[in-house]
């Protein structure tokens, strides 16, 4: 009879974790998961955005040690870095990483800071998804605030998916909708991104993201006028995005 096999592949892993917590909550799913040796060393990547405050306060809380990693883009609303400190200091999250890219890849492919202008998609992958590849580097998997109602591209979204076979990223608010957003802040007294209130319930950098309209998707203010969806450390037209395996030298610093 042959030995199981020790080291699973990550696709079959993926499958027994969704099976195991099909029907749990998104707190079991946190509680017991970041616990599973099928889910290994994980981290828990955060934009410090409109909604982000309901999973970073659900980490807090089950597992305050958890790695957090923040994307600084450096084109970021100052509203939002004001918001990453304040709620840094007020959830008592204790390693947060921020990263950026490269100044010499920034230098090289960006270095007037219009690239967002001309082609978008490669400046999320410049200032987003090669640092954060660099980041997770060192992790089994992370854990990210993707719900179903967000859009088309998230609509069969499971609490576990394979990330090209690499990593397995964790979605535990998939199931949650707009008001169990607003009735956990609410219940928590949990502080909101500024600007949520001047019309962004959704906020990703500066250039990429205006005000949304009464009856708007509430992601339409993101890249306005573009078929663009995501940024790329998810999916583009539905399908995981392959970026260049980065190299060493990530500027990173601990806030």
């Amino acid at each position: 009879m042959p030995l199981e096999d020790p080291f699973p592949a990550i696709s079959t892993r993926v499958s027994a974790l969704n099976d195991r917590y099909r029907h749990h909550s998104a707190t079991a799913v946190l509680e017991h998961a970041l616990k599973d040796p099928d889910l290994g060393n994980v981290a828990l990547v955060s934009s410090f955005g409109a909604e982000s405050v309901v999973l970073l306060h659900l980490v807090s809380v089950i597992a305050p040690g958890t790695p957090v990693i923040f994307i600084d883009t450096q084109m970021l609303f100052p509203e939002t870095l004001t918001y990453q400190r304040a709620l840094a200091e007020r959830l008592n999250l204790t390693d947060i990483r921020t990263i950026r890219a490269d100044r010499r890849a920034t230098d090289l492919d960006d270095p007037d800071g219009t690239l967002h202008r001309f082609n978008t998609d490669a400046c999320c992958t410049l200032r987003k998804v090669v640092p954060l590849e660099r980041a997770l580097a060192g992790f089994d998997g992370w854990i990210t605030g993707r719900k179903r109602f967000q859009a088309g591209t998230r609509a069969a979204l499971q609490f576990f998916e394979n990330e090209e076979d690499r990593r397995i990223k964790v979605n535990p608010l998939a199931h949650w909708g707009r008001e169990d957003l607003e009735d956990y802040i609410v219940n928590n007294r949990l502080p909101r991104h500024p600007l949520v209130a001047k019309g962004y319930p959704s906020i990703g950098c500066a250039p990429c993201t205006s005000p949304v309209a009464e009856g708007e998707d509430p992601r339409a203010g993101r890249w306005r006028g573009t078929q663009k969806q995501e940024c790329g450390i998810h999916f583009v037209n539905g399908k995981a995005v392959r970026v260049p395996l980065p190299q060493p030298d990530t500027q990173e610093t601990t806030a």
